[in-house]
């Protein structure tokens, strides 16, 4: 019985050390949407919208739905904060991660064409920054 339990010990250990966790961090996304989900970046008649739309998208406002499974897998927009915030530093600084949001609205979402929409663009105009949201298919 003692060796039997020493072995399911072991075996939660094991896979709770391999199980890649959860990348979308709940203290930036609560940001992201005290910030831009509650309308009040977006125009007046875009912002519930925008807000009914952040909310359906979740974690997929940086993250590909096109991968569930794979949550490292980013946006191009996820990729942008990604580089500008640590997920243990940061998660608790919300000045910063406000600071990250809007660096991160300046930037255009085609690096090579200065023509192209900024992020803060797309959000303004209601729509979300990673791209039109598809739900993932489940499996």
């Amino acid at each position: 019985m003692r060796t039997l339990a020493w072995f399911l010990l072991l075996s939660f250990c094991l896979v709770s050390f391999y199980t890649p966790s959860v990348q979308a961090i709940p203290p930036f996304q609560k940001v992201f949407k005290k910030y831009y989900g509650e309308g009040q970046y977006t125009d007046k008649e875009k912002g519930p919208e925008f807000a009914a739309k952040v909310k359906e998208a979740k974690c997929f406002v940086c993250h590909d739905p096109k991968e569930p499974k794979k949550k490292k897998k980013r946006n191009r927009y996820g990729e942008e904060l990604a580089k500008l915030l640590d997920k243990k530093k940061d998660k608790k600084n919300t000045e910063k991660i406000v600071e990250v949001l809007k660096t991160v609205a300046a930037i255009h979402t085609d690096p090579k064409d200065e023509a192209s929409p900024t992020y803060g663009d797309l959000i303004k105009a209601g729509k979300l920054p990673g791209g039109k949201f598809v739900k993932p298919k489940k499996k």
